[in-house]
C-alpha cells in the first residue's frame, strides 16, 4: 500500500432556521485527526526517525503540547498511523467480485504500482517502511505491523481462492502461500524500485507475478 491517498471529511448537517432545509457542511477536523493525517504524511514522505514531534505539530497546525494529549508518545502515533494508512488503501478493488479475480487482483496491485510510480518512486509501502525502522524497537508497533501483513495475505489469499475455483489460478498450492509470495515479491520490488528510480523492477513484478507465479 502506497502513498497519494485522499482522506474523506465527514459532513455534519445543520438546519436553517429559515427554510428548515439541511445544510451540508465540512467538518472540521479535530486535534487528534489533524496530528495523525499529518503523522501520516510525514512518516510517509521522511521516516519515523527523521519526523519530530514538533515537525508533526507544525504541519499538523495545532499547539506542540496538544500531542501529548492525545498520544503518549511518537511510537503510540505511528501505530494509529498504520491504521489510517490501511484504511485509505484500494481494497475495494479487491472485494468487485463483478470482476473476474484474477483481473480483479491484477487489477488492484497494478493500482499500488500506479501510485507508486506517481510518488516519483519515493514513499514505497508505509508497512514496509516501518517494518525496517522500527519493528526492532517497538513491540507495539511491530505487532500491529505482523497483523497488518496477515490481514493483507488472507485479503489476497481469498480473491487467489476464488481464481482457483474458476481454475483461472492452479489450485495445488495454498491460497495463502501465493499470497504471501506475492506480496513478498510486490515489497521486494517497491524496494528496489526506490533504489533505482524508476518502474522497471515493478514491471517485472507485474509480468512474472501474474505471468508465471499466478496466471
Amino acid at each position: 500500500m502506497t502513498c497519494g491517498r485522499r482522506l474523506r471529511s465527514p459532513l455534519l448537517g445543520l438546519t436553517n432556521k429559515t427554510t428548515g432545509h439541511i445544510v451540508a457542511l465540512m467538518a472540521k477536523p479535530n486535534s487528534r485527526d489533524k496530528i495523525v493525517r499529518a503523522g501520516l504524511d510525514q512518516f510517509h514522505r521522511v521516516g519515523f526517525n527523521g519526523s519530530s514531534v514538533e515537525d508533526i505539530t507544525d504541519l499538523a497546525e495545532v499547539p506542540k503540547g496538544s500531542f501529548y494529549n492525545h498520544f503518549k508518545s511518537k511510537q503510540d502515533l505511528a501505530v494509529e498511523v498504520i491504521d489510517r494508512y490501511i484504511e485509505q488503501g484500494p481494497h475495494a478493488l479487491l472485494s468487485d467480485t463483478a470482476i473476474p479475480p484474477l483481473k480483479r487482483l491484477k487489477g488492484y496491485f497494478s493500482a499500488l504500482v500506479q501510485e507508486f510510480v506517481d510518488s516519483g518512486y519515493k514513499k514505497g509501502c508505509l508497512l514496509a517502511n516501518f517494518s525496517s525502522e522500527l519493528a526492532d524497537h517497538s513491540g507495539p508497533v511491530r505487532r500491529r505491523l505482523e497483523s497488518a501483513f496477515d490481514d493483507w495475505v488472507e485479503q489476497i489469499a481469498g480473491v487467489i481462492k476464488e481464481a482457483q475455483k474458476v481454475g483461472e489460478v492452479d489450485s495445488k498450492l495454498k491460497p495463502e502461500q501465493l499470497a504471501g509470495v506475492l506480496l513478498s515479491a510486490f515489497e521486494g520490488a517497491l524496494l528496489r524500485g526506490r533504489a533505482s528510480g524508476d518502474s522497471a523492477p515493478l514491471k517485472e513484478f507485474m509480468a512474472v507475478g501474474f505471468g508465471r507465479l499466478i496466471g
